[in-house]
C-alpha cells in the first residue's frame, strides 16, 4: 500500500511538473507575441517614410535580446553558466531539489521579458536614430544593463554588496519597474542624447503634432499587447497545477483586463475634457498605461481596485505626455510616459493592497532601478555617439530613414519619400 501511495504521489508530482512547464511556455509565447504588438503600434504611430526601419528594429531587437540573454544575461540575472551551459531539458529527474518546471522553460519566459524592455526604447527614439547605433545599444542593454538590475530584484542578489531589494520590502510581481520603468529609463537617456525630431518644437515654444501614418495598425498593436499581457502577468504566477495557483492565475487575468479597461475609459474622458475631442492615440496609451499600472501587483487588488488603478494610470499618462512635450522631450509613441511614469505609479500602488510591501522599499527599489539603468544607458549612448554617431543626417531625416537605413519604403505605392 505504501509503495502504491508513493508511486501515485510521484505520478502527481510529474504531472504538476508537466502542466506548469506547459503553462510557462504558453505564457512565454503570449509575451513573445507582444513583440508584434510593439512593432505594429510603433509602425502605426510614426510617419510612413520611417515604417520599414521601425519594423526592422523590432524584429532585430527581439533576435538580439534572445541571443544576448543566452550569452550572458540569464547567467548575470539568475546565476549559472554563460551560454546557457547549465540549462538542460530536465529539472526533475535525478535532481536533489526537483524544479517545478523545466529550466529551459524558465529561460524562455525570462528572455521574452528582456525583449519587452528593449522594445520600449525603440518607439521613443523613432524617426531620427541610426539603425546600427540602436542595435549596438540593444546588445549592451539586454546582455548587461537589464540583467544586472534584474539580479538585484527578481534574482535576489545584493545591489553592489549594499542591500537586497527584497529584504527592504520591495516587490514587483511582473515588472512595472523591473521591465517597464527600466525600458523607459534607457529610452529617456537615448532621447536626451538624440534630441527632438526636426519641426517638432517651434522656436516660440509651440508643440507641433506629427501624426502617425496608420492608426488602424496602431490600434491592432494595442490589442495585441493587451492580449500578450495576460501571459506577461499571468505567467508570473509561475504555476497553475493546483487549486491555489489556478485561482491566483484567474484573479491576475481578471485584474489585468480590468485595469486596461479602466485606463481606456479614463484616458478617453480626460482627452475629451482637455481637447474637446476623443483622442485615439491618448486612448491607446491609456490602455497600455492601465496594463503597466497593474503589472507590479495584479494578484491582490479586487476587480474594482484594479479598474481604479488602471484609470489612475490612464489619467496620468495623458498629463505626462503633455508635460514631456512642454519639456521638449520628443517621444513619438509616448513610451516614456506609459512605461516610465506609470511604471513608477504601479510600484507605488503595490502597498495599497499588499500589506507585506512597504512604500519605502518601493521607493528605494524604483530609485535603484531607474538610477542604474538611466546612468548606465546614458554612458553607453554617449559612447556610441562618440564612436559612430546616433542620429541620421538632416537630409536623411527629411527623406525618411526607410531609404537611408533600409533602402526601401513600406508603402511605395501610396506615398512618396517626402
Amino acid at each position: 500500500m505504501e509503495e502504491l501511495l508513493n508511486s501515485t504521489a510521484g505520478d502527481v508530482t510529474q504531472l504538476k511538473y508537466a502542466l506548469d512547464t506547459f503553462y510557462f511556455l504558453v505564457c512565454g509565447a503570449l509575451v513573445m507575441w507582444m513583440a508584434a504588438g510593439f512593432a505594429m503600434l510603433e509602425a502605426g504611430l510614426v510617419r510612413a517614410k520611417n515604417t520599414t526601419e521601425i519594423l526592422t528594429k523590432n524584429i532585430a531587437l527581439y533576435a538580439i535580446s534572445c541571443t544576448m540573454y543566452l550569452v550572458s544575461g540569464y547567467a548575470i540575472m539568475y546565476g549559472g553558466e554563460y551560454l546557457l551551459s547549465g540549462i538542460t531539458g530536465d529539472g526533475f529527474t535525478g535532481a536533489e531539489e526537483p524544479a517545478t518546471y523545466a529550466p529551459s522553460a524558465d529561460f524562455f519566459f525570462q528572455v521574452v521579458f528582456v525583449a519587452t524592455a528593449m522594445s520600449i526604447v525603440s518607439g521613443a527614439v523613432a524617426e531620427r536614430m541610426k539603425l546600427w547605433a540602436f542595435l549596438a545599444f540593444a546588445v549592451v542593454m539586454t546582455g548587461v544593463i537589464y540583467p544586472l538590475e534584474g539580479s538585484w530584484t527578481w534574482g535576489g542578489n545584493d545591489v553592489f554588496g549594499m542591500y537586497n531589494l527584497g529584504d527592504l520590502g520591495f516587490s514587483d510581481f511582473a515588472g512595472s519597474g523591473i521591465v517597464h520603468m527600466a525600458g523607459a529609463a534607457a529610452a529617456l537617456a537615448g532621447v536626451l542624447v538624440l534630441g527632438a525630431r526636426k519641426g517638432k518644437y517651434a522656436k516660440n515654444g509651440a508643440v507641433n503634432a506629427i501624426p502617425g501614418a496608420n492608426l488602424p495598425l496602431a490600434t491592432l498593436g494595442t490589442f495585441v499587447l493587451w492580449l500578450g499581457w495576460f501571459g506577461f502577468n499571468g505567467g508570473s504566477v509561475l504555476a497553475t497545477s493546483d487549486v491555489e495557483n489556478s485561482n491566483s492565475v484567474a484573479v491576475v487575468f481578471m485584474n489585468t483586463n480590468a485595469a486596461a479597461a479602466g485606463g481606456v475609459v479614463a484616458a478617453l474622458i480626460v482627452a475629451r475634457l482637455l481637447f474637446g475631442k476623443a483622442d485615439l492615440t491618448m486612448t491607446l496609451n491609456g490602455a497600455l498605461a492601465g496594463l503597466v499600472a497593474i503589472t507590479a501587483e495584479p494578484s491582490t487588488p479586487t476587480a474594482l481596485q484594479a479598474t481604479l488603478f488602471g484609470a489612475i494610470g490612464g489619467t496620468l499618462v495623458v498629463f505626462s505626455i503633455l508635460a514631456l512635450d512642454k519639456a521638449k522631450i520628443d517621444d513619438p509613441v509616448g513610451a516614456i510616459s506609459v512605461h516610465g511614469v506609470v511604471g513608477l505609479l504601479g510600484l507605488l500602488l503595490v502597498p495599497v493592497t499588499n500589506g507585506d510591501v512597504t512604500f519605502s522599499g518601493q521607493i528605494i527599489g524604483a530609485l535603484t532601478i531607474f538610477g542604474w539603468v538611466f546612468v548606465a544607458s546614458l554612458v553607453v549612448w554617449l559612447a556610441i555617439k562618440a564612436v559612430m554617431g546616433v542620429r541620421v543626417s538632416e537630409e536623411e531625416e527629411y527623406e525618411g530613414v526607410d531609404l537611408s537605413e533600409c533602402g526601401m519604403e513600406a508603402y511605395p505605392e501610396f506615398t512618396s519619400a517626402k
